[in-house]
């Protein structure tokens, strides 16, 4: 059977997964198929049970479904359980194996856009609450920053996150997210601020080290205002891009048994 996977969400037209997956599939010449799949909350059990009957060997899992799958897996890795969403399902033998890899994805879309960073240079600054922050401050502290301070709108969101992560988590009020600039080592933005058609990120950068690195896992614009102001001051950037390729290429490894290389090509074919 040629091996076939695919993308789930709801909506799903605007996911860039199947031009990602397919760049791959057409560059290693692999006999394969990656499609989206339109897939609402009521039907999303009988579709994962269903799908390795269909020849499906995995999927990604996008909003809203990114929660809800972990109850209806048989296995949940471990960064899938501290993260409490998975993003990476694997099917085998019948089993649904849940994981997680976009903390995976950022750390190493950092490491081939910034030379030399290390997450132990200094703390890290993560603005935002929300799913996407969990994987991030999870990579983050895996990875070795010593301080993390999480800024959030609602500072409730941001609290029990700290609770979840540790003593290294500080939350800090929304209003006071310049106070620590010194003492960063990079700047993370996972709130949807800054996205085309949303408001506009509010960041004063004025002490801000510059050898901080400044990211933003947006990347509609590739380079958001957030990202052009560190980069006018001299500060290292790395756009939200190779975050969305990196995370994808575990899956595809244990899909299609190749491990895929993340290019210049790659992001030019997925930006179309």
């Amino acid at each position: 059977m040629i091996p076939l996977a695919g993308v789930i969400g709801c909506p799903i037209s605007h996911s860039r997964s199947p031009r990602l997956h397919g760049t791959w599939l057409r560059h290693y010449g692999i006999a394969g198929h990656y499609v989206p799949l339109h897939v609402e909350a009521a039907d999303l059990a009988q579709v994962l049970r269903t799908m390795p009957r269909m020849g499906f060997v995995g999927a990604n899992v996008t909003i809203p479904h990114k929660e809800a799958v972990l109850a209806l897996a048989d296995d949940v890795s471990e960064a899938a359980a501290r993260i409490g969403a998975a993003n990476t399902l694997t099917f085998v033998d019948g089993r649904i194996h849940a994981d997680n890899t976009d903390g995976y994805g950022f750390l190493a879309n950092l490491q081939q856009g910034a030379a030399g960073w290390s997450a132990t240079s200094g703390a890290a600054l993560v603005l935002g609450a929300g799913g996407a922050a969990r994987a991030v401050i999870d990579a983050l502290l895996g990875a070795g920053a010593p301080r993390l301070y999480l800024v959030n709108r609602s500072r409730g969101r941001a609290e029990a996150l700290a609770q979840i992560f540790g003593p290294r988590v500080h939350v800090l009020d929304w209003d006071a997210r310049a106070t620590v600039l010194g003492d960063v080592g990079v700047l993370v933005n996972t709130t949807s601020l800054g996205m085309a058609g949303q408001a506009a990120l509010d960041m004063p950068l004025d002490g801000l080290p510059r050898a901080s690195l400044v990211t933003d896992i947006v990347y509609t614009p590739l380079m958001t205002d957030l990202l052009l102001q560190a980069q006018a001051r001299g500060n290292p950037v790395v756009d939200g891009l190779g975050m969305l390729l990196h995370q994808a290429v575990p899956g595809f490894e244990r899909w299609f048994g190749t491990r895929p290389d993340v290019t210049e090509d790659l992001r030019r074919a997925v930006l179309g």
